[in-house]
Parts: structure tokens; sequence; C-alpha cells
């Protein structure tokens, strides 16, 4: 287990690899791109390290926590934007449904320190 208490086989890359993969590692950040096509759900996994998200494509999303209750649904919001950059001290085992009609494209950077 990890300091949050949750598995370390829901980190997103061991979890979901159809979704997320890491793209660069060393001693101090680990860089993932996450990649969910139009209508496609993630499996349940976790972002546990601290990290900075880069969005380069996507617009409303479903998230749901491990048990499948409705965290967040950004179609509740017509005027809902994903933002450009997104600052995360961590997130609990969840899913992301793709509810938009383009890719969601992100790049994480989680730091290691």
């Amino acid at each position: 287990m990890t300091d949050n208490d949750q598995p370390e086989d829901l980190d997103g890359p061991v979890a979901d690899p159809g979704h997320h993969r890491v793209v660069f590692e060393n001693e101090h950040v680990r860089v993932i791109e996450t990649l969910i096509r139009p209508g496609d759900a993630t499996e349940v996994h976790t972002h546990l390290a601290r990290h900075l998200t880069v969005v380069r494509s996507g617009t409303h999303f479903i998230r749901r926590d491990r048990t499948g209750a409705l965290l967040v649904d950004t179609r509740d919001d017509p005027d809902f934007v994903l933002p450009g950059q997104l600052w995360s001290e961590g997130i609990p085992a969840h899913t992301l449904e793709n509810a938009g009609e383009e890719d969601i494209a992100l790049t994480s950077v989680e730091l290691k320190s």
C-alpha cells in the first residue's frame, strides 16, 4: 500500500495501460501520457503523486469513484472548458469517461520528491 492507503497496483499505467503510458522517467519525475477516446472510459486507477497535467485536447468528462459513485459530470455546466493546465496533490481511485466528442489527451508530470 502507498502512503495514501491505496493499492500500488491501481497506479494509472499499471491498472489501466490501455489509456496511460509512461513516456519518461528518472529519479525526479515520471511523465505519463493519457488518451481516452470519445465514449471510452478508464479502468479504476489512481494518480497519487503530486503532478502537473497539460491538457492537449478534450471537452467533457465524467469522473466516478472506485465504487461507481458520480463525482463530476462536466456536462452539467454547458459553459465548461477544460483548462490548459491542472495542478493536483494526487487523485485517489477513480474512473474517467470521455463524454465529449474529441479525444481527451493529457500529459502529466509527476514529482517524485
